[in-house]
């Protein structure tokens, strides 16, 4: 049995593109203020969430969001490690700040990666 509600689907798909652009607002702007890659990550994340369970959509490729995650997992430890290096010379300020908003980005992305396939794990293998 399948009821869906035409009013939360047309409300919900109307709001995609506000939650979006919050998290990435809340991604970006975690170096000045509170917030960051992981609270933006979960917003992204809750958004792939939210459509699921509108939709029903079971066309999301969990192989592909695991290897863009592996592959944002080495290139967070790669970014870290090279920067770490060049910590001891004093670096501009600006620098710094590229360096946040990049770390934030990958690590926002990668845990919405990771979130939504923890989610979509559950809810399409565990449901059964």
């Amino acid at each position: 049995m399948e009821s869906k509600s035409y009013l939360l689907e047309t409300t919900i798909s109307s709001i995609y593109i506000f939650i979006a652009l919050f998290g990435f607002y809340i991604i970006y702007y975690g170096h000045i203020s509170a917030g960051g890659g992981f609270q933006g990550g979960t917003v992204l994340a809750a958004l792939f969430i939210v459509h699921y369970l509108i939709t029903e959509d079971n066309s999301v490729s969990l192989e592909i969001l695991t290897n863009i995650e592996k592959i944002l997992y080495i290139a967070i430890l790669c970014f870290a490690i090279i920067f770490g290096l060049y910590i001891g010379t004093s670096l501009p300020l600006y620098i710094k700040k590229i360096f946040l908003i990049t770390m934030n980005t990958l690590i926002g992305v990668k845990v919405c990666c990771g979130l939504s396939v923890v989610f979509f794990r559950f809810v399409l293998f565990e449901s059964r």
